[in-house]
């Protein structure tokens, strides 16, 4: 009788134990994300989900971070794209204030390098070539007779790998942009840390390293709405660029090479203005860029980390600053998005003017520009860059 207990009482607790790991299983098995493990233990403030796949078959993944207070940003490693950003406004309401999609397929189809890492060069290069020592490097002609953004094919358009350091609330993502890859001399290993801070601020920390001699110039290119309503236009946001002069273009957007003031022009930012006040404006530069467009020449020209730009929101009281170690910040206005382009959770599209950039970065055209700051980097040398960009309400 003893023998017939003892038998009853393992078959039960194996039956259990079985039942236990089948449910652990079936959990797992059904969620779509997961606890990222850095050092020994999970952390609940940065988590991983499958992206879906390029249409060349590489597997693309999305990270979440998010800090004590509930701000959240995503990521994907597709061109290192923040997919959404939620921060709160004046009520503690949590909204996505950047223009981003639903899925990886429309990151893929032409669209304006929404929330991307932009290399090897941000920003336009006259005649898509440029010149080091001597030899002519030709380059992609992807906006007209220009090269933009690296290229066809540039670092918005490739899939990062993603690490996560241990005890850090940080991503890690690393690219190597071989020799040659869009014309671009020497094999160039990239670096881009995205950390989130208690303070509300997202860093974005850019290093890199060549074997050959080139140019780089890397910068982010997210567009913001701080409204949380992308039907909204960003015309009444007030803005602040710490610039007393700008780069006036060409009819290609090509800076001319004259550094000009922006005192008595639309381009006068250094006080808080609404966007929408001058942008309509009977003004050359204005006609070409179809509104703001352009690259301002930042009063602090150090390595530093300096103020560089604002913009607020009144209505929702949602407050940005950014702060870069760079000499110029590109203001663009979303002057082409036309209405074609799906907004996420298909509520509408993107129309005209319903995010800006504000892109920290060197000059547009400066391996032709000797007057402007070199971009170009040595084998030996580590490019360098950091831009933190921080939320608040007022």
């Amino acid at each position: 009788m003893k023998k017939i207990k003892h038998t009853v009482y393992f078959l039960c607790l194996f039956s259990f134990l079985f039942s236990l790991t089948n449910c652990k299983g079936d959990g797992k098995s059904e969620k779509t994300k997961e606890n990222v493990t850095t050092g020994e233990s999970e952390i609940d403030f940065l988590t991983k989900e499958d992206y879906g796949t390029t249409p060349e078959g590489e597997k693309v993944e999305q990270y979440t971070l998010t800090n004590k207070t509930g701000m959240e940003v995503k990521i994907i490693t597709y061109g290192g794209r923040i997919s959404s950003l939620k921060v709160p406004d004046k009520n503690g309401e949590f909204e996505d204030v950047i223009l981003g999609f639903d899925s990886i397929s429309q990151y893929t189809s032409d669209n304006p390098y929404f929330g991307a890492l932009i290399g090897r060069y941000g920003n336009r290069i006259a005649g898509g070539k440029f010149s080091l020592d001597g030899e002519e490097y030709q380059l992609p002609q992807n906006d007209g007779q220009n090269s933009l953004h690296g290229g066809d094919k540039g670092f918005d358009k490739v899939v990062w790998t993603a690490e996560v350091p241990a005890d850090s609330t940080s991503l890690v993502l690393t690219y190597k942009s071989k020799d040659g890859e869009m014309g671009y001399p020497g094999n160039l290993d990239v670096q881009v840390t995205y950390t989130l801070n208690e303070d509300n601020s997202l860093d974005v920390d850019y290093e890199a390293e060549t074997d050959k001699k080139t140019v780089v110039n890397l910068t982010q290119h997210s567009y913001f709405n701080l409204t949380g309503d992308f039907d909204n236009t960003i015309l009444d946001h007030e803005v602040v660029i710490n610039a007393d002069q700008f780069l006036p273009v060409d009819e290609t957007l090509i800076p001319t090479g004259e550094i000009r003031d922006v005192e008595g022009t639309p381009f006068d930012f250094t006080e808080a203005k609404i966007v929408g006040k001058e942008i309509e404006a009977e003004n050359e530069q204005l006609k070409l860029g179809l509104g703001y467009d352009h690259c301002w020449v930042l009063d602090d020209q150090s390595e530093d980390m300096h103020f560089a730009a604002s913009a607020y929101d009144p209505e929702s009281g949602r407050f940005m600053e950014v702060s870069t170690t760079e000499p110029g910040i590109q203001f663009y206005t979303g002057n082409f998005l036309d209405g074609t382009l799906p907004q996420q959770g298909g509520y509408g599209t993107y129309a005209k003017r319903s995010g800006f950039c504000l892109e920290t970065q060197h000059y547009p055209d400066s391996p032709n520009q000797e007057k402007f700051p070199a971009v170009v980097l040595n084998p030996g040398e580590q490019y360098s860059s950091k831009t933190t960009f921080k939320f608040s309400v007022k």
